[in-house]
């Protein structure tokens, strides 16, 4: 009797193990779950936020997690060397998961986001007012394949990625105006003014962060959802992404904040304005001088002719 009820409570504790090991988040692989009271529950790293994985995770509770994950061992800063720390940061999520109109670090540097979590404002500090979470209900996101002896068909191009992120990232076509295919070069055209979003349908801007990370092969979803992308049959190498958000309101930035490389062009130009004009009045200087002396010259001239 007693080897049986040892058989038993093995076999549950077994049941209990599997239970517990095939509780995952299919669309979050940075969650913790467990099972609780036979439901498996999953909330996200870095917040402790409860998620539903049936859904995209909102892109604030992605960053947070990413942020808060153990990472390698870095090297030391190279001298000289810098970081773009616009792309990732440690956002302060609402209780929906939702960015909050203003961020900040944690030396007190504050700015105004977007719906997406991208900056729109110049770096202030703590007195900056940001009255409006700006939604952006515009997305394009760029990208280049690897070359190839021939083009893709456009519409077998346009076809395929539709598919993708219908079936991946569970975004209705309504919300796909256009996808565009000129080799090597893709555009994919995405618009969700918040009128048309319902509760169930997910968020441009989720959508384009977890496609981001696909192509970077750094998924959020767990490993079992292998990420790819085919034409035809054959695979679409993906070797470049840019993502341009367009907001409801145009973004606040000032001339100050210029990036190194616009400034250089608007020194270059400068310097020419400034160049060319120098050498104009030189020249014309110089022409001027010269009509005179010979001016001076043909007066002598005439002088000595009459005398004589």
């Amino acid at each position: 009797m007693e080897s049986t009820f040892r058989i038993i409570l093995f076999l549950m504790v077994m049941a209990a193990s599997a239970a517990q090991e095939y509780c995952i988040c299919p669309t979050n692989r940075r969650t913790h779950c467990v099972v609780e009271h036979g439901s498996c529950v999953c909330k996200a790293l870095g917040s402790n936020q409860k998620v539903d994985c049936s859904t995209l995770t909102s892109k604030c509770l992605l960053m947070k997690a990413e942020v808060g994950a153990p990472k390698g061992r870095r090297f030391s800063k190279p001298e000289t060397g810098f970081l773009d720390n616009d792309g990732l940061y440690d956002p302060d999520c609402d209780n929906s998961g939702i960015f909050k109109a203003r961020q900040c670090n944690h030396t007190d540097t504050c700015w105004c986001v977007n719906s997406a979590g991208v900056r729109r404002t110049d770096k202030s500090d703590k007195n900056i007012r940001c009255n409006e979470l700006v939604r952006t209900n515009r997305i394009f996101i760029d990208l280049k394949h690897k070359k190839r002896e021939s083009a893709f068909s456009e519409s077998e191009v346009a076809s395929s990625l539709l598919q993708l992120i219908q079936s991946r990232y569970m975004l209705q076509p309504s919300f796909i105006p256009s996808i565009k295919y000129d080799y090597p070069f893709i555009r994919i055209d995405l618009k969700q003014n918040i009128s048309q979003k319902s509760y169930r349908d997910v968020d441009i801007a989720d959508v384009a962060y977890y496609f981001e990370k696909d192509i970077k092969r750094d998924s959020h979803f767990t490993s079992d959802n292998i990420f790819k992308i085919t034409v035809n049959g054959e695979p679409l190498d993906i070797e470049g992404i840019l993502i341009y958000y367009v907001d409801e309101i145009p973004p606040e930035f000032s001339m100050q904040h210029l990036t190194a490389g616009v400034i250089a062009v608007v020194v270059v130009v400068l310097l020419a304005i400034i160049i060319g004009i120098t050498v104009l009045v030189i020249i014309r200087r110089w022409r001027t001088g010269k009509y005179q002396k010979v001016e001076i010259k043909e007066m002598g001239e005439m002088k000595i002719n009459q005398i004589s």
